[in-house]
């Protein structure tokens, strides 16, 4: 039986069950996340991490989010209360939201009872994560807004901005993915990938959208919205106790939920890797769920990779990377696929698609190497004195009062 017709017949409590059960997952998943991303990163830059609190470090996570529930809880005099406070529970309900349609595990037994742990199956399964998603950024928009303040507005906004952005790549990136399998449904694409998985026959889709999850969920290089080094804490900078704690677990939530889909999508889900196929009937079906796990921990991994190796993007670069790299890509390479697809359901020659193909890559390789050979002209065309090219963005100008002000006072001009 399909995953939508075990689903189909659960009763009541069994979707109960599995719903708790998906909950409390995710919940543990981000205590572990949080502890791994802190021992990673340690052993990153040659540090121990977290290893006081329990063995290892591991209740460490459990300790802070007690300590942060205990803090006392603030709100600014000038903050919109009411949005104030449905801000985190909005971000944090969109994340939990997202898993309804994960398919965890093929068929298993739960209580005696064939099912699978997936709480539903839609036909449009993969639209109403992005649907959700999309939801889950109007938490982060309203606390900036809300908070009265100007850092968490400018934050709030760069991250409506970098959303609407990375989005559009992302969702352009599966467009593939839907042409290949036939469907939205999540266990139908899952079960399309049994002899090879989307990672290697759509790469440049799972490319595209490895970086727009990463953009997506605001971390490292790409967390604009709650950079430090300008925005104090971002669009969360006024939030305190267990407000903040909701924001840090929707944030952990959101990257284990993107991980989840990339996995389902791209990785063939819960199923095992090829030629180690018998695995999926031990434990009576349930360490698919360990295939699963095991392939959300290596995209989180990569996650942590990311934050402990590069620095954060200026924002002008971000938003010209989102808008004019990985969007035209996106539908270049829908064009591309759509066009094999017709190919090769006509039965054309392997020849011919063969053929197609490796003229599409030399036309790309052409216009790399014309974009270089641009770009090098530039940058020769520049004069000797110049070190570097004028910024592309606007600058404006000091008033001349600033500007003497500050020359004097370099000068000394302010002694005595």
């Amino acid at each position: 039986m399909t995953n939508a017709e075990l689903i189909a017949a659960d009763p009541g409590w069994l979707i109960a069950v599995k719903a708790l059960l998906v909950f409390a997952v995710c919940v543990v998943a981000t205590l572990l996340s949080v502890w791994g991303e802190r021992r990673i990163v340690g052993r990153m830059q040659q540090r121990p991490g977290p290893n006081r609190v329990g063995p290892f470090g591991l209740i460490q996570s459990l300790a802070d989010g007690v300590k942060l529930a205990l803090k006392e809880d603030i709100i600014p005099t000038a903050a919109d209360k009411i949005v104030f406070v449905i801000a985190p529970i909005i971000s944090v309900t969109a994340a939990f939201m997202a898993f309804a349609v994960i398919p965890i595990t093929g068929e298993v037994n739960l209580f005696g009872r064939q099912t699978a742990m997936q709480l539903t199956d839609l036909s449009v399964g993969v639209l109403y994560i992005l649907a959700v998603a999309s939801v889950g950024v109007y938490g982060i928009v309203l606390a900036g807004w809300s908070s009265g303040s100007t850092y968490p507005l400018l934050g709030g906004l760069r991250s409506s901005a970098q959303v609407i952005s990375y989005e559009i790549a992302m969702g352009l990136s599966l467009v593939a993915v839907f042409i290949y399998a036939g469907s939205m449904s999540t266990s139908e694409i899952v079960a399309a990938q049994s002899s090879w998985w989307y990672a290697v026959v759509l790469f440049p889709s799972f490319a595209i959208y490895a970086i727009s999850m990463v953009g997506e969920t605001n971390r490292a290089p790409f967390d604009l919205a709650e950079a430090e080094g300008e925005l104090v804490g971002g669009f969360h900078t006024e939030y305190s106790s267990l407000k903040f704690a909701l924001f840090f677990l929707a944030e952990y939530v959101n990257i284990v939920a993107v991980s989840a889909l990339a996995t389902t999508l791209f990785l063939g889900g819960y199923k095992a890797p090829p030629g180690l196929g018998f695995t999926e009937a031990w434990l009576g079906g349930w360490f698919t769920a360990v295939w699963f796990f095991a392939k959300v921990i290596t995209f989180f991994f990569v996650f942590v990779w990311l934050r402990g190796t590069l620095p954060r993007l200026r924002y002008d670069q971000f938003m010209q990377f989102g808008w004019k790299v990985l969007i035209p890509i996106s539908i270049l390479w829908i064009l591309v696929v759509a066009t094999l697809r017709v190919l090769s359901l006509q039965g054309a020659p392997r020849s011919v698609v063969i053929a197609f193909a490796s003229t599409v890559v030399v036309l790309i390789m052409a216009v790399n190497i014309g974009f270089e050979n641009s770009k090098k002209r530039k940058e020769a065309a520049i004069p000797e004195g110049d070190n570097k090219a004028e910024p592309t963005f606007a600058v404006p100008s000091l008033p001349m009062e600033v500007s003497t002000i500050n020359v004097s006072k370099n000068l000394g001009g302010d002694r005595g």
